[in-house]
């Protein structure tokens, strides 16, 4: 049974990294934050590593201490002020993002409020048009009850004139009986 077994080989850390590992494409740098000037800026330079080195007997120890901590401490004064160049890139950006937002928003709450504006205008004009429609409707309906009672009055006018003209005749036809039958007795 451990004949069978394969032996695997251990990998090392070592041999997977790859020296690439931060080396970024142009369009990965683009990506990343402030505008090209910005990237370019922020680049540190590429030092030559072998003309840093220096050979270890020109140390004393307590020199080298010093010099180890001076080189430190530039290493890190550097560093920071990488740090605080992509910060004010980065500070830039958002002032120019939010300043372009806020003057978007402003633009959009205008256009809101025109919009709200013309709108009541428009209310109020209709409120208006309903008013005086209203009394519009009001006095054709006033006139309208007029004309009805006018009618009416006709109508009983006409119904007395109707009865006068047919009682008329019949008075004088019954006037001439009469004038005959007083005609016929005294005659």
């Amino acid at each position: 049974m451990a004949a069978g077994r394969r032996q695997m080989k251990k990998k090392h850390p070592e041999d997977k990294l790859d020296n690439k590992v931060f080396d970024f494409t142009e369009e990965e740098k683009k990506g990343l934050s402030g505008s090209e000037d910005d990237i370019r800026e922020d680049e540190t330079p590429v030092v030559d590593k072998l003309a840093k080195k220096r050979p270890a007997e020109d140390f004393d120890e307590e020199g080298a201490t010093t010099a180890v901590g001076n080189e430190v401490h530039n290493m890190l004064e550097k560093f920071g002020a990488d740090i605080s160049k992509v910060m004010q890139a980065k500070k830039k950006r958002l002032e120019s993002l939010t300043k372009n937002y806020m003057k978007g928003s402003q633009h959009k709450l205008e256009t809101l409020w025109n919009s709200y504006s013309s709108q009541r205008q428009q209310q109020k004009i209709l409120q208006q048009a309903r008013v005086v429609q209203n009394q519009k409707l009001k006095t054709v309906r006033e006139l309208y009850e007029q004309f009805i009672k006018n009618m009416e009055e006709m109508e009983k006018s006409h119904d007395s004139v109707m009865m006068s003209l047919v009682l008329f005749p019949q008075q004088q036809q019954e006037m001439a009986t009469v004038r005959k039958s007083l005609q016929s007795m005294l005659f």
